[in-house]
């Protein structure tokens, strides 16, 4: 190899130089922890940044995909007159372009109870049996029973939590109690009807599963006085984000006067949070990848104090100043390379493995570890999104490079004369 291949920047000399400075020596002990831990640290901070955007990720996916599989992307409800004209109404909005289904719907409030006597709050929907076959988070999620009694007219769905707090199979009966009752000559008095069980279904998500009932349409019209009404009309599209595209063209199809709200203006506030809440652990977490920063600057200066004769040496046999300061640069960069793919390494495997990771962690301590209950989600997801990853990398090489910088630059300044003189 000749001397010019040598000497060109960032070139063998400069590469063999820094990789000895990387090797620990007895004496250098101090300087090889600090870069041991600023290793451990940039792989940490990778790591768990990874981790965690990936798991907020996959829970604002999950909880959309629930949220939209059995609420509509838009609801169309009437102002200047009831809707008992649904079926042609849904028809014509069925027929616009790009959307799926429109679904007529009535909705109320009920209590629930079992045979024990125990109850609580449910939302009771009805659809015809037609719609619900075509609602597959719920149809295709049946773990008990069917929807035989159902389309029969006299059965409802229950979910599955709903089933455990209540006691109750398929077969049972749910008793449901609705404050709008029927009219009698000493007041309003509510209505009370016991249903038997058709199916359990389950979609995952802890608030759906205990808290909704599906009923025939025709008998929710008879139990909540709304004769041949509905109360409103879901519509699901194909492209849940460009619901704004589709208002128009939806209310051009139904000839009369509507109101339109969609899943985002209804469900504004709880994604608004999430996102807050990502932004912010994304601004925490990325404080450990730059305290490992700092620590690279800490075992750079201390490493050119040590090395001080080395580079006046080094500058004496004819290294400019420049050589020097990348040689120290790639000193410092190593670690931060190193730490990165380590961390995204690790992020990578605990991602594709987070849900036998919490089962082992609920086993270990013998607790539920992300209890349905309190995050709605009976699994624990994890999606990861490869811009992010990769801005996540460009950010901690960013910090990494930068914190070499300044070590680096004090290098190729020491004076080589006064470094010999005092050494």
């Amino acid at each position: 190899m000749n001397t010019s291949e040598k000497a060109k920047p960032f070139g063998v000399f400069e590469r063999l130089v820094a990789w000895r400075y990387l090797r620990s020596r007895r004496k250098e002990t101090v300087v090889s922890v600090i870069a041991g831990f600023s290793f451990a640290g940039i792989m940490l901070g990778v790591a768990t940044l990874i981790i965690v955007m990936a798991v907020m990720n996959g829970f604002r996916a999950e909880l959309i995909n629930r949220i939209l599989g059995i609420n509509g992307h838009m609801i169309v409800q009437p102002i200047d007159a009831p809707l008992n004209d649904y079926l042609d109404l849904a028809k014509r909005i069925e027929a616009v372009t790009g959307v799926q289904m429109a679904i007529p719907t009535v909705e109320g409030q009920t209590l629930a109870s079992g045979n024990g006597g125990a109850g609580g709050g449910a939302l009771v929907r009805g659809v015809s049996m037609d719609d619900l076959t075509r609602l597959d988070w719920v149809s295709k999620n049946i773990i008990a029973g069917d929807l035989v009694s159902f389309a029969a007219g006299d059965g409802v769905l229950i979910g599955s939590r709903m089933a455990e707090s209540l006691g109750l199979i398929v077969g049972d009966d749910i008793t449901l109690v609705s404050p709008e009752g029927d009219v009698t000559p000493f007041g309003v008095t509510p209505r009370v009807k016991a249903y038997p069980i058709s199916g359990v279904f389950e979609i995952g998500m802890s608030e759906y599963d205990s808290s909704i009932i599906y009923m025939p349409l025709k008998e929710a019209q008879v139990y909540f006085n709304s004769d041949d009404e509905v109360q409103s009309i879901e519509v699901f599209i194909d492209d849940p984000d460009m619901v704004d595209d589709y208002r128009q063209p939806i209310e051009a199809s139904v000839e009369r006067q509507i109101f339109i709200t969609d899943w985002q203006q209804r469900n504004r506030t709880f994604f608004s949070a999430l996102e807050v809440e990502r932004n912010v652990m994304f601004m925490i977490l990325t404080l450990i990848i730059l305290v490992a920063a700092l620590n690279i600057i800490s075992g750079l200066i201390m490493l050119v104090k040590d090395k001080g004769r080395d580079i006046a040496i080094l500058r004496t046999m004819g290294a400019t100043s420049s050589s020097v300061m990348r040689i120290f640069f790639m000193t410092g960069s190593a670690i931060g390379v190193a730490g990165t793919g380590a961390g995204v390494a690790l992020g990578v495997l605990v991602c594709l493995n987070v849900e036998n990771i919490r089962h082992f962690f609920s086993w270990l301590s013998g607790t539920t570890v992300f209890d349905p209950e309190l995050y709605f989600l009976s699994q624990l997801p994890a999606d990861m999104d490869v811009s992010e990853t990769v801005s996540i990398i460009i950010m901690a090489f960013v910090l990494t490079f930068l914190a070499t910088l300044i070590p680096a630059w004090r290098a190729s300044k020491i004076d080589p004369v006064q470094a010999l003189r005092y050494e």
